[in-house]
């Protein structure tokens, strides 16, 4: 069955993904809803929507840790699923609320659930791909979070047109997430575990299957064998330090190397200024001078542009240029984009007529930009990057720290933060996101990020000096040993070519 297989289930996992998107995109329309406001006595600029909005990144925070429990001691399909019914309770409560404890509560929930998504869906598809697919395949993480984005934001347009005295307008965009969190919850049934976490928890002949099942194309028989091994391997070699528990992340020298790097390129995504964008894009248009209806048609079409140039860049370049050169070009490019945004944003207030629907039109542009930008460089390689560098034996905890910590806790503060800052200094806040850029992640990238792109996960664990080279397990045949010593070789020459050394 092959690539087509996997790509069938990388994408049904990424419904999971989806509901990151849409959970995050639906409050965007729903904000704007006057009946809405009038039930539950808000403005858009006030702390209550802040809250509404921390509550979720908040609730994220807490369930991609808990993701890291049940990921080791469940496996990444249970957790997938258990993900998918923590939403499904979350978007019940929110779509009835009729006090806003409800709506807080629900978003709590729904962003505990996404927690556990965002941090289980790339690493049941990273374990899932084979090393010359894998950038497509766990990119597809972010495509999905994008057509969620999308298919809010519109859902939410189509439901803003009925009478503004009706609760349809923003009940129908929070039940309709009801539909793909029981899609993923029966749907994850039919699919296979992961064949590595098999392999850790003494499967190993269902692991093999499931690794035949994933890539085998009819002739490759000797490399699966090989990858087989390999995992073993690690496995093996890993389980003489892990102990239980999350302190063996920090306390083994190489495990805390990955663990910061998977936890700053989360955060670096984060600090592009891209969710603050997609959570108070609304906010945006409005200090532009565009509002209305024309506010919320922008805010749709915003959603759709930047997962066009990430489905076209995890199909046709990510696996051939790599991590770092996107990230150092998405890095310069987004400064750039926000600091023109901050200089048309200076301009605005005192413009009149045609110079004014100019600032604005260029404004609506920059922010446009950033999301394309952010599509071809950031929101793909953040989930690829951070969860292929893991250690096997830490996958689930690792993961969940950097997810929890680098992208929801992050995020969190800045949902807080945001619409106060907006409307006090407006485009002034665009450069604490510029001046971070260019002082901490354009420096970090380019003197400390590793290059992985193609190479195993057994052999990224040589990049960082996990594992000796030459060490083979004791019950290998000649032809075995054979193609490992090749694999060996292999991975020794990439190491070779690469412009950071290995860390010991």
């Amino acid at each position: 069955m092959g690539l087509i297989f996997n790509v069938v289930l990388a994408v049904f996992a990424a419904t999971g993904s989806f509901l990151f998107g849409y959970d995050s995109g639906v409050m965007t329309l729903v904000i704007q809803s006057p009946n809405f406001l009038k039930e539950f006595n808000t403005t858009p600029e006030s702390a209550t929507i802040g809250a509404i909005n921390a509550t979720f990144s908040g609730g994220a925070v807490f369930g991609s840790l808990m993701g890291g429990f049940t990921m080791d001691s469940l496996g990444r399909r249970k957790t997938i699923m258990i993900g998918a019914f923590i939403n499904l309770v979350g978007a019940i409560l929110q779509c009835s609320a009729s006090h806003l404890a409800m709506v807080l509560v629900g978003r709590i929930l729904a962003g505990w659930a996404v927690g556990i998504l965002s941090m289980s869906v790339p690493v049941y598809q990273t374990e899932c791909a084979h090393p010359k697919t894998r950038g497509m395949i766990v990119g597809i993480a972010q495509q999905m979070i994008g057509v969620g984005f999308i298919v809010s934001t519109w859902v939410g347009y189509g439901s803003s047109k009925v009478p503004a005295t009706s609760s349809f307008s923003w009940r129908f965009p929070l039940a309709f997430q009801c539909v793909p969190c029981l899609m993923l919850l029966c749907g994850m049934m039919f699919f296979p575990e992961s064949p590595r976490y098999l392999c850790e928890t003494d499967r190993a002949d269902d692991a093999l299957k499931v690794l035949k099942k994933l890539h085998y194309n009819g002739s490759n028989e000797d490399w699966i064998q090989s990858e087989f091994n390999e995992i073993k391997l690690t496995i093996d070699a890993e389980r003489a330090i892990t102990a239980p528990g999350w302190s063996v992340m920090f306390t083994v020298p190489t495990w805390r190397t990955r663990l910061m790097h998977a936890t700053l390129i989360q955060m670096f995504g984060q600090m592009t200024g891209i969710n603050v964008i997609g959570y108070y894009s609304t906010i945006l248009y409005n200090n532009l001078g565009i509002t209305g209806d024309r506010n919320l048609l922008v805010t749709s079409i915003y959603n759709v542009v930047g997962p066009i140039f990430n489905f076209f860049f995890i199909v046709f370049f990510l696996d051939k240029v790599g991590r770092r050169k996107p990230l150092l070009f998405g890095t310069v490019a987004i400064s750039i984009a926000l600091i023109c945004e901050a200089a048309l944003g200076s301009q605005i207030a005192g413009a009149t007529g045609s110079r004014r629907d100019g600032i604005s039109g260029a404004g609506v542009f920059f922010l446009f930009a950033v999301s394309c930008i952010f599509s071809v460089s950031f929101g793909p390689i953040s989930w690829v990057y951070a969860s292929e560098i893991m250690p096997l034996s830490i996958r689930g905890r690792g993961s969940a720290f950097a997810t929890g910590i680098g992208n929801w806790l992050v995020g969190t503060v800045w949902s807080q933060v945001s619409p106060i800052a907006l409307g006090k200094i407006k485009y002034k806040f665009y450069f604490v996101f510029v001046a971070f850029n260019l002082l901490v992640t354009l420096p970090t990238i380019y003197f400390v990020f590793k290059e992985t792109k193609q190479l195993t996960l057994e052999e990224i664990d040589l990049l960082f000096g996990d594992r000796a080279l030459g060490m083979l397990p004791d019950n290998l045949d000649d032809t075995e040993k054979q193609i490992e010593m090749e694999r060996i070789e292999n991975a020794r020459k990439q190491l070779a070519g690469t412009n950071v050394t290995a860390v010991h």
